[in-house]
Order: structure tokens, then C-alpha cells, then sequence
């Protein structure tokens, strides 16, 4: 069995770019092995895979331990300042919910207009009555109003809707609540 393979086996250089200049990306070459050399750029693609691996499994991991389902994927699909009221911006966005998700009591300090594409949901704002959405189904919520009540209706499919914001520039989409 070969020993194990130290810091001191390996030799990194850095990219030099045909103009001379260095990058921002490195290789390894193995100095006993060059068959077993890193292509530059390929150790940070890597690192970035892993990175992203171990953060995804962290995060499950502290669901798991506080009880909250994994509730949500949001994808943003266009911000828009708006000029004619300084300071405020406009941003589209999607929320899928996994079968089960939630999420918690939060606000947006904003105003939310809410349409259903897949799946329902149910909604529920502090003070008002909860309903269950489906698709092509709306509901608003206030910059003042408590969102106490946002969930998948289904355990077993997943639920999509678009929200259109109309809140301060730079400010969270969302903003829990204890």
C-alpha cells in the first residue's frame, strides 16, 4: 500500500495566461505522477461542488433538528427599480413548495400579489380567514400584514406560485417572525 499523500508531494502553479498575466485559477501537478496532474481551474470547480454538497447537507441536517420541513425554492425572475416612486423597486419572483413544506410566520413589509400556478397552497394573513389556493386562483398581502399561514395544501405534490413584490430597494423578501 502506498503512503499517504502529504501537501509536500504536490507542486501548485499558478495559470499563466498567454499575456503574461496570472490567474485566478490554479493546477496541481503531482511531482512523482504527472499522469495524475489537476487541469487549472479544475481544483475551484471542485472545491465549489463540495462546498455546495456539504452546505446542502448542513442545512438539511438543521431542518431535521429543529423540525422544518425543507418548505421552499424561490427563484427570482426580474427586478425593476421603479422612478417614479424613489427607493422602491419591483421583483418577481417563484416559490415552489415541496408535498408538506412551509413556511414560517414572517412578513415582507411589502406588498405581495400572489397568483397560483401548480399545486394549492394555503394563506393565511393575521386577523383575515385562511383559504386554499389553486391554480389560477390570487391572494395579496399588505406591507403591515403578519403572514401567519403559508403551506402546501398536499403532502403528496408540490405546489408553484408567482409573487410580484412592490417593496424598498435592497430590502429581504422575507423577514421572519418569532
Amino acid at each position: 500500500m502506498a503512503p499517504p499523500r502529504t501537501g509536500k508531494s504536490l507542486i501548485l502553479h499558478p495559470r499563466i495566461l498567454p499575456n503574461g498575466a496570472g490567474a485566478d485559477t490554479i493546477g496541481a501537478v503531482h511531482r512523482d505522477m504527472p499522469e495524475r496532474s489537476v487541469a487549472p481551474g479544475s481544483l475551484g470547480r471542485r472545491t465549489k461542488e463540495v462546498t455546495m454538497t456539504i452546505t446542502g447537507v448542513a442545512l438539511v441536517l438543521l431542518c431535521l433538528m429543529t423540525g422544518t420541513a425543507m418548505a421552499q425554492q424561490v427563484t427570482e425572475l426580474m427586478s425593476k427599480d421603479l422612478p417614479e416612486h424613489p427607493g422602491k423597486e419591483l421583483l418577481m419572483i417563484t416559490v415552489e413548495h415541496a408535498p408538506g413544506g412551509s413556511t414560517p410566520i414572517h412578513v415582507h413589509n411589502a406588498h405581495a400579489l400572489v397568483y397560483v400556478l401548480e399545486g394549492s397552497v394555503v394563506e393565511q394573513v393575521k386577523g383575515g380567514q385562511q383559504v386554499t389556493l389553486t391554480p389560477g386562483q390570487t391572494f395579496y398581502e399588505g406591507p403591515d400584514d403578519l403572514h401567519v399561514v403559508d403551506r402546501n395544501a398536499s403532502t403528496t405534490q408540490p405546489a408553484k406560485f408567482l409573487v410580484v413584490l412592490i417593496k424598498d430597494k435592497g430590502a429581504p423578501v422575507l423577514v421572519p417572525v418569532e
